[in-house]
């Protein structure tokens, strides 16, 4: 008898959280030994770490939607290609950083693949095509870097796509995204779910650029797909945390006269930990503050219209200025008694 919807998406997240997990365990051993990321004065972490897990999560979400979309066309195999092609830039990323001028063209040809196989419906028809498509790969490109600079902290990653991919996944199951997209979400969810306890603080593993600029990927691209099925508000609404951070962040680096591109820890989660607040702190926010996009984004679907959109967008952006504004401010301690 053929699974029911519900029951499809729930056999994608436990299949894929089922073989990340899996592999985790099958490859830490060689991460220990080849891939050590070693403290420095930018990192989070003080002890030698291994990264890479991306890897596991990245090969258990695409196995599990290549093997249960069902779709046809070039759509999923341009993506799984433009996934599989910047986890490789990632992983020799990790292993031998690469500089920007080769990086950024490796990971712009990806989007652009990817792009150029995507369906859907013009987001802006009142905009020239060329340059609706054009602003769409720059989009993408911003989006798998913008991952890349907020995966710095323990669970901040599983933090922030849990609950977007959550949200994605049920969106889906209610009919606001293609087929395949509500697989690649859910098996994406799984994979992150999979990989979450080696990661909890503190981490024993970390994904590494080898899974957060493929993960950046996919998520633009279904966010692509949502926006393209009348939810742009949704679309904007759900990973407005990290647009912020990272864009702020990035501008306040450059109007500084501070080279963009170096690592640094001036992003809002990372000075909310060095004004004092926990690991476990700043991710728990962060967590329940997209729950609340996610929400939002859920009430701009169910009752379509610029009124309601505006006053989601308005209320979203609200809500993460008062956060990234806490976390700006040191925490504050009771004296002792």
């Amino acid at each position: 008898m053929p699974l029911s919807p519900l029951a499809a998406i729930l056999l994608a997240v436990f299949l894929a959280a089922a073989l990340s997990a899996g592999l985790i365990v099958a490859l830490r051993p060689l991460l220990l030994r080849y891939a050590l990321a070693r403290p420095n004065a930018r990192s989070s972490h003080r002890v030698p770490t291994p990264q890479g897990g991306g890897i596991a999560v990245v090969a258990a979400a695409l196995a599990v939607l290549l093997g249960l979309s069902g779709a046809t066309g070039a759509e999923i195999p341009a993506l799984a290609a433009g996934t599989l092609a910047l986890a490789v830039v990632g992983a020799v990323d990790d292993i031998r950083p690469l500089s920007a001028g080769l990086r950024l063209p490796l990971q712009a040809a990806c989007v652009v693949l990817v792009l150029s196989a995507s369906g859907g419906a013009p987001l802006v028809p009142a905009l020239p095509s060329w340059l609706e498509y054009g602003l769409a790969v720059l989009a993408g490109l911003w989006f798998v870097n913008l991952v890349n600079f907020m995966d710095g902290l323990d669970w901040m990653t599983v933090a922030e796509m849990v609950p977007v991919l959550g949200a994605l996944t049920v969106f889906g199951l209610a009919g606001h995204l293609p087929g395949e997209a509500t697989v690649a979400a859910a098996a994406l969810l799984g994979g992150l779910l999979g990989f979450a306890p080696f990661n909890r603080p503190v981490a024993r593993l970390f994904l590494g650029d080898v899974g957060s600029l493929p993960i950046g990927l996919l998520v633009a691209w279904i966010l692509y797909r949502l926006a393209g099925e009348g939810g742009l508000a949704a679309a904007i609404l759900l990973p407005l945390y990290y647009l912020a951070d990272a864009t702020l962040t990035l501008g306040r680096r450059a109007l500084a006269g501070e080279p963009v591109w170096q690592a640094h820890r001036s992003h809002f989660y990372q000075r909310a930990t060095t004004n004092g607040r926990a690991v476990p702190v700043v991710v728990g926010a962060v967590f329940g503050l997209n729950l609340a996009l996610a929400l939002l984004a859920g009430i701009t679907l169910a009752a379509p219209g610029w009124p309601v959109s505006l006053a989601s967008l308005a209320l979203g952006a609200g809500l993460v200025a008062a956060l990234l504004r806490l976390f700006a401010l040191p925490a504050t301690r009771t004296p002792p008694a």
